[in-house]
């Protein structure tokens, strides 16, 4: 009987043995690193034709860089963090592979458009709605397309996206919002004239620097003026 228990037994143990060994080697050899990747969603939920570029620009005009800094100093003392754990390592060589693996510097920043859609599903023979998020593209860049980006949209002011400020039809970027934004920025005054006009009636949204002279349709080259200053100004 005991000869028995014995058979039964023994393989058990020696199995159960040999996967626990196989589960401590897999602890122990497993790769240790994950790259701290930077994830940035874009709701586009009702736009048509988004472009990623746009999106991007818009979040670095509105303060987003800061947040990039931030999270390339993380990537950096992450690296420093690998480093020291790869030297103290007895498995240095697999360490250092793993590693080299893992580090993905060339697509750290992930921007990803998402749209908001409304699905429904049927409880109790009643059609309940819920919203699901759908990915319309993503985009994965380096720090240095980042901070060139930045570079130039600070030297236009952070006043509107690299297409905009690039576009020829500079015109048709004078929209609703924006001359509303430019009156009242204004106080609904002619700034040559200084008359004040609270109704908006008879007074226009001028470009300091023509379009015709290469001017841009942003804030800082845009005025109030009254159709009779404006009108003089276009003569001059």
């Amino acid at each position: 009987m005991k000869d028995l228990e014995l058979i039964i037994i023994l393989p058990l143990a020696l199995i159960a043995l040999i996967v626990t060994i196989i589960l401590i080697l897999r602890i122990i050899l497993k790769n240790p690193f994950e790259y701290p990747y930077f994830e940035y969603y874009f709701d586009v939920s009702g736009k048509k034709l988004p472009k990623m570029e746009d999106y991007i620009d818009d979040f670095l005009n509105y303060g987003g860089f800061n947040k990039i800094e931030y999270h390339q100093t993380k990537i950096q003392k992450w690296k420093a963090g690998c480093a020291e754990e790869i030297r103290s390592s007895r498995l240095k060589r697999r360490r250092q592979k793993q590693y080299d693996r893992c580090v993905d510097d060339s697509r750290a920043y992930r921007f990803r458009m998402v749209r908001n859609q409304t699905r429904y599903r049927q409880i109790n023979y009643v059609k309940m709605p819920y919203i699901v998020q759908q990915e319309v593209e993503g985009r994965y860049v380096d720090y240095n397309y980042l901070a060139k980006r930045e570079k130039v949209l600070q030297a236009i002011g952070y006043e509107c996206t690299l297409n905009e400020y690039l576009t020829k039809e500079q015109r048709r970027l004078m929209t609703k919002e924006l001359r509303r934004e430019i009156m009242i920025r204004d106080n609904y005054t002619c700034q040559i004239c200084g008359k004040y006009m609270p109704d908006g009636v008879g007074l226009q949204i001028d470009h300091k620097i023509p379009v015709s002279k290469g001017g841009k349709t942003v804030r800082s080259n845009l005025q109030v003026l009254c159709s009779k200053c404006n009108g003089g100004k276009s003569n001059k």
